[in-house]
């Protein structure tokens, strides 16, 4: 089964990254269409307060869900550094602590979040007209937190073994059971907007199980010993000191992320719906972006494990190099063809929801680069253990978005919206940027050891 694996390590940075980036890019895109199916579906057949619904616990989800797939990627770094390290045992002793962890965090997750749920959307303004149907999507998701846990850590696992693919398969299948639940749940038994959630939170539940069996079956070296499968403290400590700032990461993001959807919320149903169908869009767009900076954190964490730091800075230039290339295409996209996409969610009569969900996509290409080095860079310093600056760069987005909320917004409305996330980006990259050059200094000066020590 070496085959199924793949050291990261030595051949060109380019090439090497371009190979692992194209299944992860899939798999995304894939993740990505599944929303967009939902907010289809939703929209198109249930209507504009029904797709603003889905919408106006967009954030809120991202601040749950953002915090355990921050955690599963934490969780894999320690794995991708013992992977390339070649140290087995240990790799696997890593795999199945985790495994535990994400049980009771998983868990304890799910209880806490479902009986918040319907305060949060009293904070967050949510209009009474879509409050319904907003607490019901937040309700199923939020009571399915085990089954997204468990699907992003086993993915995450298997790609620090190198592997990139298998994940992309087991997303594959989870995207068209999703889509064929959605229609189910939607169409024919009436569940409305719960209908969507329940659709993913299922898929991803069976694409879970599945995923597991398949890794514990055909990659041998994750067969371990009895004793390699007992639970370590010394070890969680270890996970969790990189998991639990990475998942912080994420949710700080989406604190400021919260704080803008609120200011949009209360400039009504409206904007919601435009904000909604921008969103959905952008993320789709955004995948090649953040597939280089997942594929970054694997290529980072070997070669830290390996010992070889100077491969991290020729990893960094040939990422961006194919982000710069990316972005000149899909800047053309978008502007020429925003309003035809919008048009997948509301009608073509919809011209105000229309003009305002172009207005957000042309903002955002614009500024695709500054989010490209972010993710790279980014994602880089965590894969090398330095999760508590990379957490660090989440408060500056955070601190970025309450500041359009609290001030731009109410003066400038919707435009200032649109200028969100562009300009937490901006903020994150003026900490990433001397943050990274620290890190590299910091590897640079390392000696080549078989267990490295991660970062502050």
């Amino acid at each position: 089964m070496a085959a199924l694996t793949k050291e990261l390590t030595v051949g060109r940075p380019l090439t090497l990254i371009l190979n692992f980036t194209l299944p992860l890019l899939l798999g995304n895109l894939l993740q990505q269409t599944y929303s967009l199916v939902d907010a289809v579906i939703v929209g198109r057949f249930l209507g504009i307060d029904a797709l603003a619904s889905v919408g106006a616990s967009t954030s809120v989800v991202f601040l749950i869900l953002g915090f355990c797939n921050g955690c599963c990627g934490g969780f894999g770094i320690p794995v991708a550094q013992k992977f390339g390290a070649r140290d087995y045992g240990e790799m696997r002793r890593y795999v199945f602590v985790s495994l535990r962890l994400a049980a009771v965090m998983s868990v304890a997750l799910a209880v806490v979040t479902s009986l918040l749920c319907g305060g949060i959307l009293r904070i967050m303004q949510t209009p009474e007209s879509i409050f319904g149907g907003a607490y019901a999507y937040l309700l199923v998701t939020f009571i399915g937190i085990p089954c997204t846990f468990y699907y992003n850590l086993l993915a995450c696992v298997i790609r620090a073994l190198g592997d990139s693919r298998t994940p992309f398969w087991f997303l594959l299948f989870s995207t068209v059971l999703n889509i064929v639940l959605d229609l189910v749940c939607i169409l024919v038994l009436g569940w409305g907007v719960a209908g969507a959630a329940i659709a993913t939170v299922v898929s991803q539940g069976v694409s879970a199980w599945l995923c597991y069996r398949y890794m514990m079956r055909r990659f041998e070296v994750l067969k371990g010993t009895p004793e390699e499968r007992r639970y370590n403290g010394r070890l969680a400590r270890r996970l969790l000191s990189i998991g639990v700032p990475m998942g912080l990461q994420f949710s700080i993001t989406a604190i400021g992320s919260i704080m803008l959807q609120s200011a949009n919320n209360a400039l009504g149903t409206a904007c919601v719906a435009a904000f909604t169908a921008a969103m959905r869009i952008k993320m789709f767009f955004m995948c090649p972006l953040e597939s280089l900076g997942i594929a970054m954190a694997t290529y980072g964490g070997q070669n830290y494990g390996a010992g070889k730091p100077e491969r991290v800075w020729q990893g960094v230039k040939a990422s961006s190099l194919l982000m710069i290339v990316y972005w000149v295409f899909t800047f053309a996209v978008l502007m020429t063809s925003a309003q035809p996409l919008a048009r997948l969610f509301v009608s073509g009569d919809e011209t105000e929801i229309l003009q305002d969900t172009a207005l957000f996509l042309h903002v955002s290409v614009s500024f695709f680069p500054v989010l490209g080095l972010l993710c790279i860079l980014r994602y880089t310093i965590q894969g090398v253990g330095f999760t508590n600056l990379a957490m660090l760069s989440g408060v500056s987005e955070m601190i970025a978005r309450i500041l359009v909320s609290l001030f731009a917004v109410p003066a400038y409305g919707y435009i200032a919206v649109c200028f969100g996330d562009s300009t937490a980006w901006i903020f994150a990259d003026l900490f990433l940027i001397p943050a990274f050059w620290y890190v590299y200094r910091r590897l640079l000066r390392m000696t080549r050891r078989t267990s490295p020590v991660s970062g502050a």
